[in-house]
């Protein structure tokens, strides 16, 4: 009896730390937990879909749980944002006074960029400062909330979109706190609009059986390309190269850069796969988040193909406003630079993210002005020779990008390019590829799979809906154990969870 009394108390001790707060171990999409939790979530949801109150009662529920775990107490910030939002949607669609409306989503944009004046930018202000005034600053110890990037820009495109008289506001508190907390977008995306969204919270979220098998199909590609490529590349050969690039040769430093490249698309592109997915599972669907962006042959090519529900967002909320492209070509031009340079700050509290942006925007300006001024003989437009060309030479370009992003500091940009300008050494490739065999063969095979003709994923899509149920069970759970077998031994979180 004590025996047993003291083994049930260590089980709900360890079942208790589990369930809590860990900053350690925040529950992922790619954890154990998450599967487990998701999985008993699923049965309860399906249990009660007759039952539409309930039902959202029961996801904002998760989906605070889910925040709960990636954040701790931060998730209060979440349900005030919530209760703010609504309140100030009733007040701006019931007044008609134009000074007053516009009083009100300067209160909510005040209110969110507030947050992230604070928790993601205080400190970068603070030193920025003290180095103006010749003095010395003490970093805040500010905890940053996961995924406020994401929520504040739900927040302030819900508000504008009301303003503008695209939207009314939601009426049902539980309609909106479903749409503000949904839990698939909520840490790293895609940006959901409320126009999008509330209108399928109000119809109730009926998964049908081929929603539900494209949504497992888009679990598994995210999950492969996550763990298998992006996790395994990373841990194994980038994070070496951009620690110390001086170690390597320039050939290594330049594979190092593509490396990151690709990772960081299978990464986010991966998170977004399985958002989108889960999201199906519960009977929503989501805008494609990417569009096979290293196709593009130009970099305005580029950015309406990757990250798209951001590059949208800031395009309607911050470059339009800005005045667009109504202003002449000069100002057009400088919105341009601004609206990627606080797209890049918007990544985080760098001036690195800062410099990317800039370098994204000037890029945007180049190629607006180049098309302009340079025309294509008539004979080589459209052939394959110029299309190999645009992609490559975007792709090239795109690289030194997000070099630009994952490098600590503009010193290690130097030393990447130093090693590869003047220390490249095709020779080392034989070595290279030997060594680094299974990096090799997992950047191959991230990239081909993107560069595959779009008809063969859909293809690949329509032949797992279409099987029966239990051949889909079967390559679930045999996608799921090579996973589980490829996997590092430390759970890897996703790149833009810090964002």
């Amino acid at each position: 009896s004590l025996i047993l009394h003291i083994e049930m108390e260590e089980f709900f001790i360890s079942l208790r730390n589990i369930l809590a707060y860990n900053p350690a171990e925040p529950m992922l999409f790619n954890t154990g937990l998450f599967l487990v939790l998701f999985t008993a979530f699923l049965l309860l949801y399906h249990a009660v879909k007759g039952h539409r109150k309930l039902k959202a009662l029961i996801v904002i529920a998760f989906s605070l749980y889910f925040y709960y775990k990636s954040s701790a107490d931060c998730v209060f910030i979440l349900a005030g944002v919530c209760l703010s939002d609504y309140l100030l949607g009733l007040w701006l669609d019931r007044t008609g006074r134009r000074w007053l409306r516009r009083l009100i989503v300067g209160i909510n944009v005040a209110v969110n960029l507030g947050m992230l004046v604070y928790f993601k930018y205080i400190n970068l202000i603070g030193s920025a400062l003290a180095s103006i005034a010749g003095s010395s600053f003490d970093p805040l110890d500010v905890i940053l909330p996961a995924g406020i990037s994401f929520f504040t820009f739900r927040s302030i495109s819900y508000m504008v979109d009301i303003y503008r008289g695209q939207l009314k506001a939601c009426r049902n508190f539980l309609d909106y706190a479903f749409f503000l907390t949904f839990f698939p977008p909520l840490l790293a995306g895609p940006v959901v609009r409320a126009k999008d969204m509330l209108p399928q919270i109000a119809s109730g979220g009926q998964p049908s059986r081929e929603m539900t098998s494209e949504g497992l199909f888009l679990i598994m590609t995210g999950l492969i390309k996550k763990v298998v490529v992006a996790d395994y590349i990373s841990s194994n050969f980038v994070d070496r190269i951009f620690d110390n690039p001086l170690l390597y040769s320039g050939f290594e430093n330049s594979m190092g850069c593509i490396g990151f490249t690709i990772q960081l698309y299978c990464d986010f592109s991966g998170y977004s796969d399985m958002a989108i997915g889960l999201a199906l599972l519960l009977g929503y669907r989501f805008k494609d988040n990417f569009m096979a962006p290293f196709k593009s042959q130009s970099p305005s090519e580029f950015w309406s193909r990757w990250h798209i529900s951001l590059s949208t967002w800031l395009r309607d909320y911050l470059y339009i406003p800005l005045g667009g492209n109504r202003r002449g070509k000069a100002r057009m031009h400088m919105n341009l630079i601004a609206t990627m340079a606080l797209g890049g700050l918007w990544h985080g509290a760098s001036w690195m993210y800062v410099i990317w942006g800039l370098y994204n925007g000037f890029l945007l300006v180049a190629h607006k002005i180049l098309h302009r001024i340079w025309r294509l003989p008539e004979s080589l437009k459209g052939t394959a020779v110029v299309k190999v060309a645009n992609i490559a030479i975007t792709f090239t370009l795109m690289v030194v990008g997000f070099t630009i992003f994952r490098a600590p500091s503009m010193q290690t940009v130097s030393e990447i390019a130093t090693q590869i300008f003047t220390n490249f050494h095709l020779s080392v490739a034989p070595q290279f590829i030997e060594g680094y065999a299974m990096i090799v063969l997992a950047m191959f095979l991230g990239l081909a799979a993107h560069m595959a003709p779009r008809r063969w994923t859909l293809s690949a899509s329509g032949a797992y809906v279409t099987m029966p149920v239990y051949w889909q069970a079967a390559l679930l759970a045999a996608a799921l154990f090579f996973v589980v077998q490829a996997r590092q031994s430390e759970i890897v979180p996703f790149i833009y969870l810090q964002y």
